[in-house]
């Protein structure tokens, strides 16, 4: 039933979101938008190396999507590229595949389970996700590209 995904904590979370705005100078940003349901997320990153060191996103989305992002934000500074990139894939593979939710700092990510079961809410929930391992990969392709010689 949808009261099932809607529960108590996904609207909680939704509604206290931190880190809502804009980077001043972001290493990265990126956009994820659902066609589906009009969602959309942009994500600001700042990145040492492989580790997140700021981060900020501007949510228009729905309460699953504003959750999402929300659970984001709590623990994303500080988190590896490899780190997210498997926490995209881990809530991915729990919403598509019967797979069980991440553990650890993100064990809250527990609290979208139940969207499994309504396919046309897996959009919403994975955009923050989707938008941070963009902006993870813009960054990593920066870092790759030769300097330019100065003459």
């Amino acid at each position: 039933m949808l009261n099932d995904i809607y529960n108590k904590r996904i609207i909680e979370l939704a509604g206290n979101i931190p880190r809502l705005g804009r980077l001043p100078a972001p290493d990265a940003s990126a956009t994820a938008h659902s066609k589906l349901c009009g969602s959309t997320v942009k994500v600001d990153l700042k990145m040492e190396g492989p580790v997140v060191t700021d981060f900020a996103h501007d949510v228009k989305a729905c309460a699953l999507g504003q959750a999402s992002s929300s659970i984001m934000a709590r623990h994303v500074v500080g988190s590896t590229a490899s780190e997210l990139r498997e926490l995209r894939e881990a809530v991915r593979k729990m919403l598509k595949e019967n797979g069980s939710p991440p553990q650890g700092k993100w064990a809250d990510i527990a609290l979208l389970e139940p969207v499994r079961d309504y396919k046309a809410r897996h959009a919403s929930t994975m955009l923050t996700f989707d938008a941070v391992v963009d902006a993870i990969g813009q960054i990593e392709a920066k870092a790759k590209e030769p300097v330019s010689a100065q003459g």
